[in-house]
């Protein structure tokens, strides 16, 4: 069986007057991300690392921000139509770890949600997925509340040879 990793990086700025989505989720915050679609800064670690996994470039090469289908998007459909690109090349999920990076809102509240939602929209086990939270001690954009970050490993192998 032939293995292959994949890492994914995103971050987005907070900002007044937008929703703030991660996993998929809408998390209650007094602040969204920006982005030109929601901004889902951890679905998108994740599309990256699956995408550089299988050598197929990378979000914003399938998912660009300057076109109009992709302003606004839902970026639980990006991550389903990745899932569906790596599965046509013949290729399947190991696992996920991903990291986000933020002061507030608090994470762990929600990583069961996360889970079993990005579970759902990948088709996946949830014990594939992990998902964990960090701040960084209030250093940083992230420190500041100025952003979030999100970091992704993947791990996926070939289902035909």
């Amino acid at each position: 069986m032939s293995f292959r990793t994949g890492f994914g990086f995103d971050v987005h700025r907070l900002v007044p007057d937008r929703e703030l989505w991660l996993g998929g989720i809408r998390i209650e915050h007094s602040l969204g991300l920006l982005g030109h679609s929601d901004a889902d800064v951890l679905i998108h670690a994740i599309a990256d690392a699956l995408l550089g996994a299988a050598n197929m470039r990378d979000i914003g090469y399938h998912f660009p921000d300057t076109s109009d289908a992709t302003e606004g998007m839902d970026s639980k459909i990006i991550l389903k139509e990745v899932m569906a690109m790596l599965r046509k090349a013949g290729y399947e999920l190991g696992n996920i770890d991903a990291t986000v990076c933020a002061e507030r809102p608090k994470i762990n509240p929600h990583v069961p949600a996360i889970k079993a939602c990005l579970a759902q929209v990948m088709d996946v086990d949830e014990d594939q997925i992990s998902i964990k939270a960090t701040t960084t001690e209030r250093l940083g954009f992230t420190g500041r509340e100025e952003g979030i970050a999100a970091y992704a490993t993947v791990l996926i192998h070939r289902t035909s040879e």
